[in-house]
């Protein structure tokens, strides 16, 4: 299925396909992105949309994905470092930053770090907010291959593995986001995006 990020229900549509399990392609405020909610615990006990998502892009396990917040503050619910108010400043927007995670951290209790992004796009945010959980993504594209930026070439590309496509048009020449690591305690940057740090 593919829908207008105009549409009035796109938001909804969006939320109602990742709350039951979908894997959908949703715009971000840098490129394309398979998505799926991280907390499948209502949907499955059994079943994991990150390996749905790895299974797509051919994606070593090895390989963490980022996970989308709604709200800057969300993070404080996953880690016990003090993020600097230089890089929180810059939330939303498309700078992701990885963390150390609390034992007792909802949904992600088991991993030892997650790299975190609280996008700058207020659609996306909403979509999310909606979730009630973090919600996955990383590039659409078969691992080692070109990003895809267009509707048209995802379609094309990966339409009978997905769920959903939200369309808002071409994305060439968009930036990936800024990846910084404070896995150390000091701010060290692991991939220069969208954002300068």
């Amino acid at each position: 299925m593919i829908c207008k990020k105009s549409d009035s229900r796109s938001a909804h549509i969006a939320s109602d396909c990742l709350r039951t399990g979908g894997l959908a392609v949703l715009p971000t405020d840098t490129v394309y992105g398979f998505s799926g909610i991280v907390d499948l615990s209502t949907f499955s006990k059994h079943f994991k949309i990150e390996d749905r998502i790895r299974a797509v892009k051919g994606r070593a396990e090895s390989k963490p994905f980022i996970e989308l917040l709604a709200s800057p503050q969300d993070i404080c619910a996953y880690t016990d470092i003090a993020v600097p108010p230089s890089l929180l400043e810059k939330w939303p927007g498309a700078l992701t930053i990885i963390v150390p995670v609390r034992k007792d951290a909802p949904f992600a209790a088991s991993l030892p770090s997650v790299a975190f992004r609280c996008p700058g796009d207020a659609w996306l945010r909403s979509v999310i907010a909606a979730c009630g959980a973090p919600v996955y993504s990383t590039s659409v594209n078969r691992s080692g291959r070109p990003v895809l930026d267009s509707v048209d070439a995802i379609a094309a590309e990966f339409g009978r593995e997905l769920d959903l496509i939200v369309d808002d048009g071409d994305k060439k020449g968009a930036l990936p986001s800024t990846i910084v690591s404070l896995m150390d305690g000091t701010v060290r940057l692991v991939r220069q995006g969208a954002v300068s740090i």
